[in-house]
């Protein structure tokens, strides 16, 4: 039997053939725990009709959202997951600004551990055999400044194919990670390759599925001030 779990939307990012959603838990108007809704497939992403509004209308990042889930179902760091029911709608049930962000973020730390990355990366990425230590896989963090680099990292063996990676300090390290949030992906990749300053911000940082040995630091969520 479902139960609902009201959260605040803190990411609605692509994974697989679908989406990655997480959130804050929003109990008497403050934020909880952590918790990411998935599906049942191999790949936990959550489709287009798993995760809509009645109307049809997607969840939107700080949307607050009653969410029916069936189980808890943590999947080694990842221990925020929670099997959704996909015979029911989700329902919106508020929504929050940047002003409520400041109580929604997680406290100043390196983002989980460091030191080792790729050829296009700084701090991207965690060794599996690492990960065994790691026991949460979301974080809201804020940042004094933002840059998104459009290029292409694969050029040199061939592959012309653009990506948007987030360039930012938090906690004394740097980092370069790949941007996951759809609506920062497709307003960077319209531009034309460089660098292109954010300034001030808000990100939510996921650790995404396993992959060649390691598991990645996504940017899966960009919030900027709109005001």
């Amino acid at each position: 039997m479902a139960t609902v779990r009201r959260i605040v939307c803190l990411a609605n990012s692509r994974k697989l053939n679908g989406r990655c959603i997480a959130g804050r838990q929003w109990v008497d108007g403050r934020p909880g725990e952590w918790l990411r809704p998935v599906s049942a497939r191999v790949g936990q992403e959550v489709s287009e009709y798993e995760r809509q509004y009645e109307d049809g209308s997607d969840p939107r990042v700080l949307d607050v959202i009653d969410v029916p889930v069936l189980s808890p179902c943590p999947k080694d760091y990842q221990t925020e997951n929670w099997v959704l029911d996909p015979e029911h709608y989700w329902v919106k049930a508020g929504r929050l600004s940047w002003f409520d962000l400041p109580s929604l973020v997680d406290p100043v730390a390196p983002l989980w551990l460091d030191g080792n990355s790729t050829h296009s990366g700084i701090n991207d990425r965690i060794a599996l055999d690492a990960a065994d230590s790691v026991t949460d896989s979301l974080r809201l963090i804020r940042v004094d400044s933002l840059q998104l680099r459009v290029f292409k990292p694969g050029e040199a063996f061939g592959n012309n194919k653009r990506r948007v990676q987030a360039c930012f300090s938090h906690a004394d390290e740097e980092y370069a990670l790949w941007v996951t949030d759809p609506g920062f992906e497709r307003r960077y990749l319209a531009k034309l390759d460089g660098d292109y300053g954010i300034g001030e911000c808000y990100l939510t940082i996921s650790l995404g599925e396993p992959y060649q040995g390691a598991c990645y630091k996504l940017v899966a969520a960009i919030i900027a001030d709109d005001g």
